[in-house]
């Protein structure tokens, strides 16, 4: 995928994190912006790791994203909870999956149109 396109879902998801935060509270905006924090970590690994194939960076996000998650059983410094939050939720780790998978099949279908056929 090349990085301009990466950057620019990147971009997109952090306005779809930020309207979703302002639409919505609740579950909608707790439990999709799990989702969407992931998927921003996987375009992060794309823009770094250009050539990364979808389902290494689905892991490696989804990864990622558990272990900030089980880090908040330990405590955290204070500087870092607004980053990383403080409290662990184990209902989160089914959303940040979901975000790693959602992004990964869109990765996927988007290298399937725009890949040359030989």
């Amino acid at each position: 995928m090349p990085r301009p396109l990466a950057a620019i879902a990147a971009v997109a998801i952090v306005i779809c994190g930020l309207g979703l935060r302002t639409l919505w509270d609740g579950p909608v905006a707790k439990y999709g912006g799990d989702a969407l924090y992931t998927a921003l970590i996987y375009l992060l690994l794309v823009l770094l790791l250009p050539r990364i194939r979808p389902w290494a960076a689905a892991l490696a996000s989804a990864a990622l994203s558990w272990a900030i998650e089980f880090a908040q059983l330990a405590s955290l410094p204070r500087w870092l909870q607004p980053v990383l939050g403080s409290t662990f939720n184990p209902p989160d780790l089914f959303w940040y999956a979901a975000g790693a998978a959602a992004t990964a099949v869109a990765h996927t279908l988007w290298m399937a149109r725009h890949t040359p056929r030989g």
